[in-house]
């Protein structure tokens, strides 16, 4: 089971070039391309980047691709801008798939609109897929959540649970929109039926992962193992399936109690937790 990370926390830090190295340095597998800013870039500095263009963005994708190969490493997915019914998202989404498959990627992660139906969201998918063709490059829809304020908890949104996220795949029913389950989402109590369950209802469908930790309540995109969920029996149920995809951590939140000169450690830590899930996936 190979492993690999975001990369926006890490280039906060550091800087993108800089954070891909480290992950190899620190054993990743590979690199999530997490281009969550990408649609303010095009317009001013955010932490982490410079100022960019079109151009400029495909060029960095390709940088930070050799970068990765020259430590060993490899672009595995990447992670598009949202939420997507900002029209400025909406305008980046293919520029993302292009710098995607321009960094090696093999899957761009794109929301959907958490308040849209199933066939309503297919219309983005539509519109995207004959370019993410073209690219070589497969989309993923995630499993999102809203808040009730009245309850203090999640509530239902897009592909929150197994039945719906299943009802998004098969709307557009393509070989080239898969399904990313963010296992942190889908243990917060009240909007979804766990991550198990989503497991074995989406089958084959799933082929990409966001792993993260949290208190089951909130969305605290935490390093594994520092708070509640229980890996066990999700990685069992990965097994069961014959996932075949790679383990990405989105632990997004954790490198915040890091800097530029300690940053290696962070990553290094994020590394040895998504080693174990991997070693647990290995002998279940």
């Amino acid at each position: 089971m190979k492993i690999s990370t975001e990369t926006e926390s890490i280039a906060k830090k550091v800087g993108m070039e800089k954070a891909v190295e480290l992950c190899g340095k620190a054993g990743f597998d590979g690199w999530d391309f997490s281009m969550f800013s990408m649609h303010k870039a095009l317009i001013f500095p955010v932490p982490g980047m410079k100022k960019l263009n079109s151009a400029r963005y495909l060029s960095l994708a390709r940088r930070l691709k050799q970068i990765g190969l020259d430590n060993g490493i490899v672009c595995n997915q990447s992670h598009a801008p949202f939420p997507v019914r900002m029209p400025a998202v909406r305008s980046v989404l293919k520029l993302a798939i292009e710098c995607t498959a321009e960094a090696g990627g093999e899957i761009c992660i794109v929301h959907p609109d958490n308040n849209k139906s199933a066939e309503e969201n297919a219309e983005l998918y539509f519109e995207l897929l004959p370019f993410a063709k073209e690219c070589g490059v497969k989309i993923a829809t995630e499993n999102m959540w809203n808040w009730d304020i009245i309850k203090n908890r999640s509530s239902f949104a897009a592909c929150s649970t197994g039945e719906d996220f299943k009802k998004h795949i098969d709307a557009v029913n393509d070989d080239f929109l898969v399904a990313c389950l963010d296992l942190g989402h889908a243990e917060m109590e009240g909007s979804g039926n766990g991550a198990v369950h989503m497991i074995h209802t989406l089958g084959d469908s799933l082929q990409a992962l966001h792993i993260h930790d949290n208190d089951c309540i909130h969305d605290n995109h935490q390093i594994p193992f520092s708070m509640n969920i229980d890996f066990v029996p999700i990685v069992k149920a990965l097994k069961d399936i014959d996932y075949k995809g790679w383990f990405t951590l989105e632990a997004s939140e954790y490198m915040k109690k890091y800097n530029k000169d300690n940053a290696f450690e962070g990553v290094k830590k994020l590394q040895e937790s998504a080693r174990r899930l991997a070693d647990e996936f290995e002998k279940a």
